[in-house]
């Protein structure tokens, strides 16, 4: 058996077969386990960070409603996403260029390895793929993006601060009239609300709108969140047409709209000062 606590009160558990892999790199502890029901399990600093079967039901929801909302993406950024199926996600779309900053080159190689969710993404001759800090690579950027997504792991020691108000701004810059931030948001709606509506109340004092969605995530505890923000009019609360040449396996677009209906309770909380 293997948990994952999200508070001391509760987690989830996994019953496994095996450890595939265990190494601390410079910056975060990584393990990848063989279970039972949900094939690799790959867990950084003891959360569970995606699930083998069932890791599309994150990545897709992650991804897919910026790029649908989105008129004409073209450029995009991703900063985190090791494993390389948020970056496979994306090139589902017709981009020009993608590039995915990860701080941590030791992941890299471990996803390719031994999980292979990228499912060739890596080798995209759209995608780019630089080993670097996400925020000081944006405060260098020169260039601008239609849509930037941060695939993190949750707030911590080395994620921190991909989750303040100053990157929140620098990307804001970074980014053209219309586009789309998306970061998910570490936290259960149910269980740890307000470092959610933290996290809610800084982009909100930088992008023009801010807008909460949720999904149930195979392997992570229900209610996990997710957060856009929006610079220019952009409507990312709608629904949009189902596209033949994208597969998906968990995000229905003509169904986006749904994601955006918050529990009551969270809405009271989120709205009132």
């Amino acid at each position: 058996m293997t948990v994952d606590w999200y508070i001391p009160e509760f987690g989830v558990i996994f019953r496994v077969k095996k450890k595939v892999f265990e190494k601390q790199t410079k910056y975060q502890k990584i393990e990848i386990y063989e279970t039972e029901k949900f094939g690799k399990v790959l867990f950084i600093d003891g959360a569970v960070q995606s699930v083998e079967k069932g890791e599309e039901s994150y990545h897709e929801v992650l991804v897919h409603p910026a790029l649908f909302a989105h008129p004409s993406p073209e450029r995009v950024l991703i900063i985190g996403g090791g494993e390389g199926a948020t970056l496979r996600e994306v090139l589902k779309h017709p981009v020009k260029e993608v590039k995915m900053v990860d701080i941590d080159e030791e992941m890299i190689k471990v996803a390719k390895e031994y999980l292979k969710f990228d499912r060739g993404a890596f080798e995209d001759e759209r995608a780019e793929l630089i080993i670097g800090d996400g925020l000081k690579y944006v405060k260098e950027e020169k260039g601008k993006y239609d849509v930037i997504i941060v695939d993190a792991t949750d707030p911590g020691a080395t994620s921190n601060p991909l989750y303040t108000e100053e990157f929140y701004s620098i990307c804001y810059e970074k980014m053209n009239q219309e586009s789309i931030f998306i970061t998910q948001g570490g936290n259960c709606i149910f269980l740890t609300p307000e470092k959610l509506i933290e996290i809610y109340k800084m982009m909100k004092s930088v992008f023009d709108k801010v807008k909460i969605y949720t999904f149930p995530i195979v392997g992570l505890v229900a209610g996990w969140s997710f957060i856009s923000g929006i610079k220019g009019n952009i409507e990312i609360e709608k629904n949009f047409p189902m596209r033949e040449d994208i597969k998906l396996e968990y995000f229905n677009p003509e169904k986006q709209k749904c994601l955006f209906s918050l529990p009551l309770f969270f809405e009271k909380l989120l709205y009132t000062d």
